[in-house]
């Protein structure tokens, strides 16, 4: 079968088609998401995680008391015993989210133990009731199923997260001996409505995030990240690392006002655009790199050492140096850029490393331009 030609759709349904997609694929899984954006993921996780968890621990008693008076006899003890293992996970899942800041890993960990507590707590209390009846207690999956929706999960996460629910209240309704009657069908079906519905408030509230943090985060022009989220940025990678080898080239293109005066500020943003695609072509996917003002870029290499940064910055020196645009009268011109690296060393903030960086690059000015100057 031929794929339909897009020529054949109008520009504005086929421009609203590739958006959809693509916003399908941010929320879908976080394959394509920005290491930026994934501790911003992980931050907005952590948070609902703490309120979340804090809002449980103070429900905890009024939950026990459901138990007295709901649970049978031999249930209880049980129960009782699993309330307090409850309440001691709660405390801990909310340190572990406190504590995750700039870890996406523990955040979504911590976001997981909170929804599977309750989880097991009910599989518990299925576990220990001799007649099957789950009075007071048959809400939890229902719950357990809507509070997805809170938190920013890819479309994926919440699919696992929702199915491994749904086969624990299908085991629920196995133990009360209503799994194949109307009944049972009709539990079912109302959870997979909710999980669709779950799912479908993952997808508007996660394409809603990436666009907003976007916006936010990333220069128009060059689509690399500003200046506040380059430094953000830094900062969660020293939390994360702090001793590990970091370098940061602070770049400047040369006589960039010479190129407005002559061919133009239309002209200009195109030199900056593509100067922005020679970083993305020399960088890794775990480097950062942003326009820092006007003609001033930065890049921070991760996990480089010194001899390493000057090699890279040497290539993005070498690429500009080559690269050769047309302006608007279909003149040729070309452009250089001037480097300044400096490594961050142990406990070093990102303040201090730009300083030195920016005064290598001063030094690169000075000398000649269109060369890299490190220590």
């Amino acid at each position: 079968m031929s794929m339909p030609d897009h020529r054949a759709v109008p520009a504005g349904l086929y421009e609203l088609m590739q958006m959809s997609l693509s916003s399908l694929r941010d929320t879908l899984t976080s394959r394509s998401h920005s290491r930026d954006f994934a501790y911003a993921r992980g931050d907005y996780l952590r948070n609902r995680v703490v309120i979340v968890g804090i809002v449980f621990l103070l429900l905890l008693p009024f939950w026990t008391l459901i138990d007295l008076f709901m649970l049978p006899e031999q249930s209880i003890r049980p129960a009782l015993i699993a309330r307090l293992v409850m309440l001691a996970a709660l405390v801990l899942i909310v340190l572990l989210a406190y504590r995750s800041k700039a870890r996406l890993q523990l955040a979504r960990l911590s976001a997981g133990l909170l929804l599977a507590t309750p989880a097991l707590f009910y599989a518990l209390v299925l576990f220990t009731l001799a007649n099957g009846s789950l009075v007071g207690y048959a809400f939890i999956p229902y719950m357990l199923v809507a509070m997805l929706a809170i938190f920013p999960f890819t479309l994926t996460e919440s699919f696992l997260l929702g199915l491994a629910l749904i086969i624990l209240q299908s085991y629920a309704l196995y133990v009360a001996g209503v799994l194949f009657t109307a009944e049972g069908l009709q539990a079912i079906w109302l959870l997979a409505a909710l999980l669709t519905i779950a799912i479908t408030a993952n997808y508007f509230q996660l394409g809603l995030m990436l666009r907003l943090y976007r916006e936010a985060t990333h220069d128009p022009l060059t689509g690399l990240l500003n200046r506040g989220a380059l430094t953000r940025a830094i900062e969660q990678f020293l939390v994360r690392e702090p001793d590990a080898p970091h370098a940061l080239l602070m770049m400047d293109l040369d006589h960039f006002k010479r190129i407005n005066d002559n061919h133009g500020h239309a002209f200009g943003d195109d030199v900056l655009r593509n100067f922005a695609g020679i970083l993305r072509r020399s960088l890794r996917p775990a480097d950062l790199a942003a326009r820092y003002g006007g003609e001033e870029f930065v890049a921070v290499l991760v996990n480089t050492d010194k001899e390493a940064a000057m090699a890279v910055a040497e290539q993005i020196r070498a690429h500009t140096e080559e690269t050769l645009l047309q302006n608007y009268e279909g003149e040729p011109v070309n452009y250089t850029v001037s480097i300044g690296v400096a490594s961050f060393q142990p406990g070093e903030h990102f303040h201090s490393v730009a300083v030195r960086a920016d005064n290598r690059l001063y030094e690169a000015k000075k000398i000649s331009r269109n060369c890299v100057v490190g220590v």
